[in-house]
């Protein structure tokens, strides 16, 4: 934006209308910061010029953009490049007001300096040694000044601009600010500290917003030791493998170019992927062992086989004291083989339900038929009747197949999905966040159609949701801390992923992506323990083509 100058008071007044609309549109800080001077130099055409942003805390003004056209001097805003000029504080180590300086003095009194000429100054309220001195090792001479403090909707000074050399436009001699240019500069100022308002206070919400959804994740996280740092590290993964994805010429994703508004959107949906679980029982998340709900039932399990043991050793005992009444030894060791026979298979049934206790991959139909004929022994219960050794319950639990989650238990996990929509969609998005519901609630649907819970399949699938899906898996696979299963080697995820992929869980362009680019192991690098990252051979993964 480079209005051109004129001394008419309505184009001027166009001028600034433009201006206030640009700065109102600019949403990044610094570009936001440079347009806000160059807008000042332009319109009353000086040579040069510097905006201060003022820190509340340290009473310091900063240099954030620095031009002078003269010089060929373009510092920070968007150039990028640094202003070498340290803060200039507004007290002195006593803790007086600073006001040798017009910059400070125009902050500490709220008020707009002119100065006609720094060279021709007879005043006793500045010091312009530091300027001579800048000219001379420059060469320039700073002439006029025009500082101009920029105050927010609370009347609170946020910031200075301050304008060196007026240039007449016609001869390009040097002059001085007019009265106009006092006012100009005075309307711009106000424009522009509520453009910078505006933008903080946004950045200020954004800030709160994220924070709170951190709050919501650690929470669930720490509602669970298994759950580690889910919720942190899914986003975390999310965000890599779009970043990859939006630069692949790889079958579908040829058409992923996200906007940055719409990388943020899968930001966001990443970091929110799970909130559903925020009510989701911790008996459940924690369920280490089959049996397991607010304690380990194995150890009821353990008490009725010592009742069964206790029996039958009291059936022994008085069956070896009648025949020893009997003066038999022949019945005696006979008996002796005999309860040795029934007490090893009473340990064995025991072990076997302690080993079937715990979660696994794969649970054949011998070892739950086992668990059934254990389940017909007897035992005499605290009421002292006779019932069922195991509960149709308990057995249902024991001959869970994979994991350690029942038919009720996995429903009620799978729940945690639906109600993460219907959190999501009470909410009140803005355009630009509008599908954040829909990303984080479709991360356990699988291209086949055959996930949860509502069974999309590929055409209905967005690449948003498929990339946190793929984030997802692979930061469960790879966790250290959930309760049935201990983190898994690199090659041994990147297998089952792999496997994923042929079953057409996972969409294959996101993986290939994923591999090929190094995704997989630069995560693991930095969040997974040495042990876990063994030597990985991409030629033999599963639904992959080096």
């Amino acid at each position: 934006m480079h209005p051109s100058h004129s001394s008419n008071p309505l184009q001027r007044l166009e001028q600034l209308n433009r201006i206030g609309i640009a700065l109102s549109k600019e949403r990044d800080k610094a570009k936001l910061l440079e347009t806000i001077l160059v807008a000042a130099k332009t319109l009353l055409n000086a040579d040069g010029g510097t905006l201060y942003r003022l820190d509340e805390d340290t009473h310091q003004l900063f240099f954030e953009v620095l031009h002078n056209d003269s010089l060929n001097l373009h510092l920070g805003g968007a150039t990028g490049a640094p202003i070498p000029f340290p803060p200039i504080s507004l007290y002195d180590a006593q803790g007086q007001p600073n006001t040798g300086m017009v910059v400070t003095y125009a902050v500490l009194n709220d008020v707009t300096v002119v100065i006609d000429d720094a060279y021709a100054y007879a005043g006793q309220e500045f010091d312009f040694s530091g300027t001579h001195r800048f000219d001379q090792r420059t060469g320039y001479r700073s002439r006029s000044f025009l500082t101009v403090p920029m105050k927010n909707h609370e009347n609170h000074i946020i910031g200075v601009f301050q304008l060196i050399n007026a240039v007449n436009p016609e001869t390009g001699e040097v002059g001085t600010f007019s009265v106009a240019d006092r006012q100009i500069a005075e309307s711009l100022a106000s424009q522009a500290a509520i453009a910078l308002t505006n933008q903080h206070l946004i950045l200020q919400l954004k800030n709160l917003f994220e924070s709170l959804i951190e709050l919501i994740n650690t929470a669930i996280d720490h509602k669970s030791p298994y759950t580690g740092a889910h919720c942190q590290r899914v986003p975390i993964l999310t965000m890599m493998i779009a970043e990859v994805a939006r630069h692949s010429e790889q079958g579908k994703l040829k058409m992923f170019r996200p906007t940055p508004e719409e990388l943020y959107e899968i930001k966001i949906a990443g970091l929110l992927h799970d909130c559903g679980k925020i009510t989701t029982p911790v008996h459940v998340v924690d369920k280490s062992t089959k049996l397991e709900t607010i304690f380990d039932r194995i150890h009821l399990i353990d008490t009725r086989f010592e009742v069964l043991r206790r029996d039958l050793e009291i059936a022994f005992l008085k069956e070896k004291l009648a025949i020893l009444e009997c003066s038999d030894p022949t019945a005696l060791l006979a008996l002796e083989q005999r309860w040795a026979q029934q007490l090893a298979e009473l340990d064995a049934d025991r072990e076997y339900v302690r080993q079937s206790n715990i979660g696994g991959e794969f649970m054949d139909k011998a070892a739950k038929e086992r668990i059934r004929h254990i389940a017909t022994r007897r035992w005499i219960g605290a009421d002292g009747q006779e019932q069922a050794f195991l509960s149709e319950e308990e057995i249902d639990n024991l001959c869970i197949a994979r994991g350690t989650l029942n038919a009720s238990d996995r429903a009620i996990i799978e729940e945690h999905v639906a109600l993460t929509m219907r959190m999501l969609n009470s909410l009140p998005w803005p355009k630009t966040l509008r599908n954040v519901a829909e990303y984080a609630g479709c991360h356990h649907e699988r291209l086949d159609g055959t996930g949860y819970h509502r069974g999309l399949s590929e055409a209905t699938l967005p690449v948003p949701a498929r990339i946190i899906c793929l984030a997802d898996v692979y930061e469960a696979l790879t966790a250290r801390d959930r309760p049935y299963k201990p983190g898994k080697l690199l090659s041994e995820a990147l297998t089952i992923l792999g496997r994923m992929v042929q079953d057409h869980h996972i969409d294959a362009d996101l993986f290939d992506v994923f591999i090929r680019q190094g995704v997989w192991l630069d995560y693991a690098r930095e969040y997974l323990p040495p042990e876990q990252i063994d030597e990985v051979d991409l030629s033999r993964i599963p639904g992959y083509t080096p």
